[in-house]
């Protein structure tokens, strides 16, 4: 008698199709066009990028995602800068505004060589000074036309270390760090690495669904040749890429630092997916410190599409189990 005088319960999509949303970027979804079915979200695009829709469909991926070290600091050749200045406000080296202007001009020979016409660049970058001098440089390589924009992005800063640093105090701390783990170990008023990561998070699904409703180009201008270059730092770039491919712990605790100015790129493969083989070869990946099983992991992105899970991939599954 009372279910008779409910209100019958509006018309849902078929849930059986929704999916997560990492595992449908690239996908085509539903964009919902009415306020009814919506409650008003309609005009909010990336509130309505889980369910797959074969009528709708998204925008070109980036080309590439690169991720591009600042080049060298005052506090990189003297850490008694930190001292005396805030690490936000630590500048760049003459030779590390050279070395910024160089990576600008290689990043814009390996764009050419793709023999676009209609290639662009956008820029995420951290907002302490010397990443943002990095990218000032760096952009000396391009024309106008050619940048499609910039956002400056708080969660790609360096590792907190805390505020004025003590320098005697900084190397026991850092020996403290080899001792207890360079992932986990948290300095004093700062950060660890696991706190990085947790922001880096968010930054990626931040990424994740710019990339996904293409908010690079304006509609009817989206080319499959953007390039995506994010200038940060060299701990939060490599929590980055431990994040984006999940690799474990372990394998974070044996990567290289990259060197100031230079760059680790992220190009699309043959199925869709980003695969860092595509660009570098396996020497340059091992002197980063990837190891075989990370490598064989690469040589699936470089084939698979998005959605597509390695079952078989031994950095996430068999490696934890001896029998």
């Amino acid at each position: 008698m009372v279910s008779s005088l409910l209100p019958s319960p509006p018309n849902l999509p078929n849930f059986t199709s929704i999916r997560c949303c990492e595992d449908t970027v690239g996908r085509s979804r539903v964009r919902f066009t009415s306020t009814s079915q919506t409650n008003g979200l309609a005009n909010f695009p990336e509130k309505n990028l889980c369910v797959d829709s074969a009528a709708v469909k998204l925008p070109p991926r980036p080309r590439r995602i690169i991720l591009v070290r600042h080049g060298q600091s005052e506090g990189n050749v003297d850490e008694s800068a930190y001292t005396r200045v805030a690490d936000p406000k630590i500048a760049l080296t003459e030779k590390g505004l050279g070395e910024a202007e160089e990576c600008g001009k290689r990043i814009r020979a390996m764009i050419e060589r793709d023999g676009a016409a209609d290639w662009k660049v956008y820029f995420y970058v951290s907002p302490y000074r010397r990443a943002l001098e990095t990218l000032r440089n760096l952009g000396k390589a391009f024309e106008y036309e050619r940048i499609a924009g910039v956002r400056e992005e708080p969660r790609l800063r360096e590792q907190d270390f805390g505020n004025f640093q003590d320098r005697e105090q900084m190397k026991m701390q850092k020996a403290l760090r080899v001792q207890y783990g360079r992932f986990f170990y948290r300095f004093p008023n700062g950060e660890s690495a696991a706190d990085v990561y947790d922001r880096i998070t968010g930054f990626r699904e931040t990424l994740r669904t710019d990339i996904d409703i293409g908010r690079f180009q304006p509609p009817g201008q989206q080319s499959p040749n953007m390039n995506l270059v994010i200038v940060s730092h060299g701990l939060t770039l490599r929590v980055f890429l431990m994040r984006w491919y999940k690799w474990t712990v372990q394998q974070f605790e044996g990567l290289n630092n990259m060197s100031n100015g230079n760059m680790i790129v992220m190009e699309k493969g043959y199925g869709g997916r980003y695969s860092l083989l595509m660009h570098h070869t396996k020497e340059e990946l091992r002197e980063f410190g990837l190891t075989d099983a990370m490598l064989i992991d690469q040589e699936w992105q470089k084939m698979a599409k998005p959605g597509e899970l390695n079952y078989d991939c031994l950095t996430s599954g068999p490696s934890f189990f001896t029998h």
